[in-house]
């Protein structure tokens, strides 16, 4: 397919959406080209992007798929003389193929996040009907105590943020973009939309479904798989594996509500109650990043693990407007454009990097704790991005030499948690979040309750910086069920109090008013990724203490610290799968 890059439109509330745009961009293509609009086709829009370097005028960006009635070389004859940037996609689409091995019992699939769903996706469209074992509820209960939590304060270690259908991505901003190259990439997003996901996420430079819409296609994901011979228990934890001469022969879960998988051949029960044998030599274990119990139950048996750098910080809030003042300028409102994302990164002096993550532009900060007595936070957003805020996680590495004890692959948990004690304890142990204005955590002052008509310590700042606090005041926290305002550096490590306190200023230059006074830092982010990594060889399996694999047994996606998001989880469930099942790919000789 032939593709031509940088169609602009113009962007603001005129512009053409649905078969207006279709048009329009196929006018715009045939006159960069110089061709006919008629002897064209408009295969597919390829990509969307909004280029604001020339503001106040801004521009949507495409790269858009033509055909053409003479041929596909007259088309690349006018990029040529024209000048233009074009390509040529060659290839046929991602295909799973077929499977090309035999599985003595159902494969299971342990937890149901983006790799879960997608591996137990696979598993079932190759007609293998995969167990699916979730620690957590169901999205419509889950959705209730999560939601009791945020209004009052009480946490269910069994269902939260973390732990339920659709793992930690069903309450974030269904963020879909990924630095990864994963030829499964347009099928998941195709997957997606099948389930009820906006079209746009096939093209657009940084795609995002919103949690309120997420939560719909992960059910829709459900229904899919159960309707291909998929069986899911949820409130169902894995508690051990059966490995026997190096193979995996069988796992033990404990029904957390009685709903004991009915696996018709060879289970046997365990004297400790609503704990069931499900023999199984294949496992795709998928259990998420906060699953600390289960990963020091596997460590236990003998499965090979090995430290790995996470990061950990805070987040970050400042009025929407502000950051759509700082990207856009000032015409940004009069145009109606979409609230403004940015993407920071630095380096410190002693080369520790400090970078914004999961930035939710018109978001929220949530109550993200999985274990009682530990504070998390995460940010949301809705598909709108309408809230008043956009926050990020903003992070400072961790390395492993940082652990307690850097030979012991769980230390970086134990670091995690020790955190999140302090700041559950710094918030007033009521899973309130520690929280402090930005020109208080630089000059040492702890913040004011809300009320104050500006932060407590007094900050020489640019007049650019002045006129920014003059006009926004004091960033209203969104995080719920509260903050108390103190001073944040006592729950956070030292490194990472010195490494932000040198970023701001720095991310500041590169983005206007991202360290004005008042934008505010809420504590303590500290699950962006898994401080360690399963080990696994290169066909996905697990191994033991000597580097032997473990037949059967597939760690996956963030978990096992191979992922770092919903797309490369999601990929990595995918791949799991075709290499559980033996897939075969149609172009390959048997």
């Amino acid at each position: 397919m032939f593709v031509i890059h940088g169609i602009k439109i113009r962007a603001g509330k005129d512009s053409p959406e649905g078969e207006a745009l279709r048009e329009a961009l196929l006018a715009a293509a045939a006159g960069r080209l110089g061709l006919r609009e008629s002897g064209l086709e408009l295969v597919r829009i390829v990509k969307e992007s909004l280029d604001a370097r020339e503001k106040p005028d801004i521009y949507r960006v495409f790269s858009l798929g033509l055909s053409c009635a003479r041929g596909e070389g007259v088309l690349v004859s006018a990029a040529k003389r024209r000048r233009l940037q074009y390509a040529l996609e060659e290839g046929r689409p991602f295909s799973l193929g077929r499977p090309g091995r035999s599985l003595e019992h159902r494969p299971v699939v342990c937890g149901f996040g983006p790799c879960g769903i997608f591996a137990a996706l696979v598993l079932a469209e190759y007609g293998l009907k995969p167990i699916v074992l979730e620690r957590g509820s169901a999205m419509e209960k889950r959705m209730e105590a999560v939601e009791r939590f945020w209004q009052e304060g009480q946490l269910s270690p069994l269902t939260n943020v973390q732990f339920g259908e659709g793992g930690a991505g069903s309450f974030s901003d269904g963020k879909l973009t990924t630095g990864t190259k994963d030829p499964s990439q347009r099928w998941i997003l195709e997957q997606l939309v099948s389930a009820g996901a906006p079209q746009d996420i096939l093209y657009r430079h940084h795609p995002h479904i919103g949690t309120d819409v997420l939560r719909g296609v992960v059910v829709a994901l459900r229904e899919r798989i159960k309707s291909l011979g998929g069986e899911f228990y949820f409130e169902t934890e894995l508690k051990e594996l059966e490995i026997r001469d190096g193979r995996l022969t069988g796992i033990f879960a404990e029904s957390l509500n009685g709903d004991i998988p009915k696996v018709t051949q060879n289970v046997t029960t365990r004297t400790v109650p609503n704990v069931t044998f499900i023999p199984a030599d294949t496992l795709i274990l998928a259990i998420g990043h906060s699953a600390r119990n289960t990963v020091r139950a596997l460590h236990s048996q003998g499965i090979y693990m090995e430290p790995k750098p996470f990061s950990m910080g805070v987040r970050i809030e400042h009025p929407q407007e502000l950051i759509d003042l700082a990207q856009y300028g000032d015409t940004h409102q009069e145009l109606g454009l979409p609230a403004a994302e940015y993407k920071l990164n630095c380096r410190t002096s002693e080369g520790r990097g400090v970078y914004s993550f999961c930035m939710c532009p018109g978001g929220f900060v949530v109550a993200s704790a999985s274990e009682e007595g530990g504070l998390v936070t995460n940010g949301m957003s809705n598909r709108a991005r309408d809230n008043f805020n956009a926050n990020s996680a903003l992070l400072a590495d961790v390395r492993p030499e940082d652990f307690p004890d850097p030979s012991d692959p769980l230390s970086g948990l134990s670091l995690q948690e020790r955190h999140e004690r302090l700041a559950f304890e710094l918030g007033g142990s009521s899973y309130r979040a520690p929280a402090q204005y930005l020109a208080d955590f630089l000059g040492g002052g702890e913040s004011a309750e809300r009320g104050s008509d500006k932060p407590v310590t007094e900050l020489p700042v640019s007049p650019e910086n002045e006129a920014l606090y003059l006009r926004f005041g004091l960033t209203k926290p969104s995080y719920r069920p509260g903050v108390s305002f103190t001073d944040i550096e006592k729950c956070l490590p030292d490194f990472v109090t010195e490494s932000l306190k040198e970023a701001l200023p720095l991310l500041g230059k590169k983005l206007k008013g991202f360290d004005y006074p008042g934008a505010l830092l809420t504590a303590i982010e500290s699950r962006s990724s898994a401080p360690y990594r399963i080990k696994r060889t290169v066909a996905g399996l697990a191994m033991d203490p000597e580097g032997r694999p473990i037949e059967g047994l597939y760690p996956g996606g963030e978990g096992a610290g191979y992922a770092g998001g919903i797309m490369s989880a999601a990929a990595d469930g995918v791949r799991l799968a075709m290499l559980a099942a033996g897939a075969v790919q149609p172009d390959r000789k048997d």
